[in-house]
């Protein structure tokens, strides 16, 4: 049985494009409905994403400092045991109360939530095939509708998913034993991440990536410095290694690999697969509508307003080019129902900060030093190491550096790239700069309160500015 119901705005997908777009749309009184296939809205970031895999990340480094670090400050632990499924429990409760959240958010702004795969049926028609029960559909009809939904991992020839031995990043979230050996294939930001949880509790990591760096996007000092403090906390390395295949047995996975004409093999109790992720299309049913996406990539092309080819349907995040970043999302989905409004709406790319939440942190703004080089365009350095911070001495988090690059006649902020403890805070402050167009004697002659990992910023746009 089909029913149909009409609305200003039609969003598919409840991630954080589609949830803040939604919200947005109703504080501009749009009738909204927002449509999401999974039991809980969120994504792909708040359920098997960014915000579980953080959980992770904070129980397993509290697990590592009680271990390592705890005695240097003058607290002993005495025997120290591992309860797994106590910190699966702890990051599963954190997953349902944000998603609990965002729920009650909708709820709020009179958002009509729909659980079911969408499907375009056509200009300003969607239709909704029931979770539970797939003979039941509803017809959606809106003036305007967007795409959100999300991304999913790449698999690789040969290293195919099979959700036990050969796993994407959602089974990595879910172990219920910590792996004596871990292979992670692809050295980014999802697999140092994870590759950091199951380090710090125990398993043996090798890292195989087919660049000669890991995280290429990296400034190229900031990547190096990483390669170099990740290696010292126990990380095996494998760069310049493509891997040629991988059999799984009961308990085992045997990888091939080949590096400089040789070949090897290793095998390990669990293998990662994170090469990348590609935008989730199948079943939308583009194809049939007339909405083009590209050939290579599988990203759906949009114009500068978001919108695609077909009149009405806007696509949004990781559907379309650009970093695969939950705020990128929401910025875009904010950006996109204003421009249905007919306000001036617009993302500003160059103002997207990134983070890794390894230990330490990395958390980088605007351009690289590389990029700069390869633009020929004239600049200036400045760094400051974090052993000169004072805050950063007293936790004896002294890994890493502040760094900023200006322009070199208008001093202007072209990038920032910090790594170190706080970073993915200290961030924000280098955003705004950007945004603004602020110059690098306008963070020097900003007082920032001491002791603070935040000096090293100061410091860093004084070496820069010449003072």
């Amino acid at each position: 049985m089909a029913k149909t119901e009409k609305f200003d705005l039609v969003i598919i997908g409840g991630g954080p494009g589609g949830y803040v777009a939604a919200v947005r749309a109703a504080q501009l009184d749009m009738r909204v409905a927002c449509v999401e296939k999974e039991p809980r809205l969120g994504g792909v970031c708040l359920r098997v994403g960014c915000i579980p895999s953080k959980a992770l990340l904070d129980s397993s480094e509290y697990y590592h400092l009680a271990k390592e670090r705890f005695a240097e400050h003058g607290i002993k632990t005495g025997k120290l045991t591992l309860d797994l499924p106590a910190m699966m429990a702890r990051k599963d409760k954190v997953v349902e109360d944000l998603t609990d959240n965002v729920r009650k958010l909708l709820e709020r702004n009179k958002i009509e939530v729909v659980h079911g795969t969408a499907r375009l049926a056509g200009s300003g028609r969607v239709e909704v095939t029931n979770a539970e029960e797939k003979d039941r559909r509803q017809t959606l009809e809106a003036k305007s509708i967007i795409l959100a939904t999300g991304s999913e991992p790449v698999a690789v020839p040969g290293l195919e998913f099979d959700g036990k031995n050969i796993i994407s990043s959602s089974e990595a979230l879910q172990l219920q034993t910590v792996p004596k050996q871990l292979g992670i294939v692809g050295g980014g930001y999802i697999g140092l991440e994870l590759g950091s949880v199951w380090r710090r509790l125990g398993a043996e990591v090798t890292v195989i990536e087919m660049l000669p760096q890991i995280v290429a996007a990296l400034d190229g000092q900031v990547g190096r410095t990483l390669h170099r403090i990740l290696k010292k906390q126990g990380f095996d390395f494998r760069l310049k290694t493509k891997v040629t295949g991988a059999k799984a047995s009961a308990k085992k996975v045997t990888v091939t690999l080949e590096a400089g004409g040789k070949e090897e093999a290793l095998k390990f109790d669990k293998l990662l697969v994170a090469v990348g992720r590609r935008p989730l299309t199948r079943g939308l049913g583009l194809e049939e509508i007339g909405i083009e996406t590209d050939a290579k990539t599988g990203v759906v092309i949009v114009n500068e307003k978001f919108q695609t080819k077909q009149p009405g349907i806007y696509a949004i995040g990781d559907l379309i080019a650009g970093p695969m970043l939950a705020h990128k999302a929401s910025a875009e989905g904010i950006a996109a129902v204003e421009g249905i409004a007919g306000l001036p709406g617009e993302v500003n790319y160059d103002a997207i900060p990134a983070i890794i939440y390894t230990a330490p942190e990395v958390a980088s703004v605007g351009l690289t030093e590389e990029q700069v080089k390869q633009r020929d365009i004239p600049y200036r350095v400045g760094t400051y190491p974090f052993t000169g911070a004072g805050r950063a001495r007293c936790l004896g988090e002294t890994d890493g550096f502040a760094k900023v690059i200006v322009h070199k006649k208008t001093d202007r902020v072209l990038g920032v790239h910090v790594i170190g403890a706080r970073a993915s805070e200290m961030i924000a402050e280098c955003v705004l700069a950007v945004e603004f167009g602020a110059s690098a004697e306008d963070i020097a002659r900003t007082v920032h309160g001491h002791p603070t990992f935040s000096e090293a910023l100061m410091e860093a746009a004084m070496a820069a500015s010449g003072r």
